[in-house]
């Protein structure tokens, strides 16, 4: 019976249990993509990562427990990590191909440095009564990119937050972000895809490429810190640049094993 090593590392993270946990996957080549959804919902965890160096360089591919997506942060992180310190120990900077386009990540000290595409919410007042009813506080603006994000008016509120998710699937988006300026960070947020069987994912990557572009302009600068403030929670640094974001953090590989095919 084929072996195929898999490895959980925990992302946005500087020590296990923290962050957000995905599973990754080096393949020879790639397997069918059932087969794929099969063990990302075996895995059961909000991301796996499989990975398959082709001839043009190394290509990344994200599923949930539902579905492929077309672009995932810290599932990106881990694979990273993995690369850098496991199968091409030396590197420092690796370029994924993948659905969202050329994915650069670089290894700055002990930091992986993501460059994602920039996603910016355009306002998008009309969604702030549904989002009313699903987070249980109103927002002070709301902007629609891929996901819906509402902008609350602290981190006390942020933090506080009990959204009702039977709500929250009715908005238009694949998750919800909600943010706010932050105590000891430039800001905090936190994000839901209840539709995607995660109600609350514990570090996102992807909706970075919304909130930075955001906040970079309310704060009138493109270096930030931010927090998110989940249960597990994790730490981004955080920067604009032009059409692109660039986002930092740390990993920690928990597990590693075979998958029996």
């Amino acid at each position: 019976m084929p072996r195929h090593p898999i490895f959980q590392i925990d992302a946005f993270a500087e020590r296990p249990f923290t962050g957000n946990p995905a599973a990754v996957m080096p393949l020879q080549a790639w397997l069918p993509d059932e087969t794929m959804q099969a063990i990302a919902c075996e895995n059961n965890l909000a991301e796996t990562a499989f990975l398959v160096k082709e001839p043009a360089g190394w290509r990344i591919r994200w599923f949930t427990t539902l579905a492929e997506i077309d672009l995932c942060g810290h599932a990106t992180l881990a694979s990273a990590w993995l690369l850098f310190h496991e199968l091409e120990p030396g590197t420092r900077e690796v370029v994924f191909q993948s659905l969202s386009g050329p994915l650069v990540v670089e290894l700055v000290g002990e930091d992986l440095v993501l460059d994602f595409p920039a996603r910016p919410g355009r306002p998008a007042p009309e969604q702030i009564d549904a989002l009313e009813r699903a987070l249980g506080i109103r927002p002070r603006e709301a902007f629609l990119a891929r996901d819906v994000m509402a902008v609350l008016e602290d981190e006390a509120a942020v933090r506080l937050m009990q959204p009702d998710y039977e709500a929250m699937k009715a908005l238009p988006t694949l998750g919800t972000i909600v943010t706010a300026p932050g105590r000891r960070h430039d800001f905090v947020s936190r994000c839901f895809f209840p539709g995607d069987a995660m109600p609350e994912d514990p570090v996102t990557g992807s909706a970075h490429c919304t909130l930075i572009p955001y906040w970079a302009a309310r704060l009138g600068r493109t270096r930030m810190r931010a927090f998110q403030a989940s249960a597990r929670g994790g730490e981004l640094s955080c920067e604009l640049a032009g059409d692109r974001v660039r986002m930092g953090g740390r990993a920690v590989k928990v597990l590693e094993g075979f998958l029996l095919l």
